[in-house]
């Protein structure tokens, strides 16, 4: 499956000036919500990655919200685990909420859409291990980090970029007056 394609095909893939979560900016973002509404498409994406991860047992997928919500569903549908997701706490890490189940010594895989700098994936998996449950390894739809974003687990994608992300008072974009897009 040529992942990027798929972007391409549904638009997802947009080109600019765009002002990334992490802060930085860069002239490529991939809205994975335009790929991920396509249920036929999410699916395909979702049975790709837990191919990945066959031979690795666990319990539950988590996502950062928004997303990796509908990620760690088809994730976790392929795999016959449970779907859970991470949400922003208070005090800028993330929680899970009560009621979502999380057993300790449970084995997870963390994903994600994109990943830049792999914060939100990271924060993600602090939030299960914080409810006592172990990861087993992250996976994204696309690393976009060129590979060098870096886990303390194994670490999948289905596609790698090396799209390039500035610091915003080093951003040539900034420089030549292209209009800044919030995403």
């Amino acid at each position: 499956m040529d992942v990027l394609d798929l972007y391409r095909k549904t638009g997802a893939l947009l080109e600019g000036h765009f002002l990334l979560r992490s802060g930085k900016h860069s002239p490529l973002f991939l809205q994975s919500a335009a790929l991920l509404q396509h249920p036929l498409y999410a699916e395909a994406v979702g049975e790709a990655l837990a191919r990945h991860f066959e031979d690795e047992p666990f319990e539950f997928v988590i996502g950062p919200a928004i997303g990796g919500v509908i990620l760690s569903f088809v994730v976790a549908r392929a795999a016959g685990a449970r779907a859970l997701f991470a949400e922003k706490a208070p005090d800028g890490g993330m929680i899970i909420r009560p009621g979502l189940e999380v057993n300790p010594g449970d084995r997870f895989l963390a994903v994600e859409d994109v990943v830049t700098t792999g914060g939100s994936l990271k924060r993600a998996i602090d939030a299960a291990r914080a409810r006592g449950a172990v990861p087993v390894a992250a996976a994204a739809i696309i690393d976009r980090s060129g590979g060098q974003a870096s886990f303390d687990v194994p670490f999948r994608s289905l596609a790698t970029l090396s799209a390039p992300a500035y610091e915003p008072d080093g951003c040539p974009l900034c420089r030549a007056g292209v209009e800044l897009e919030e995403v």
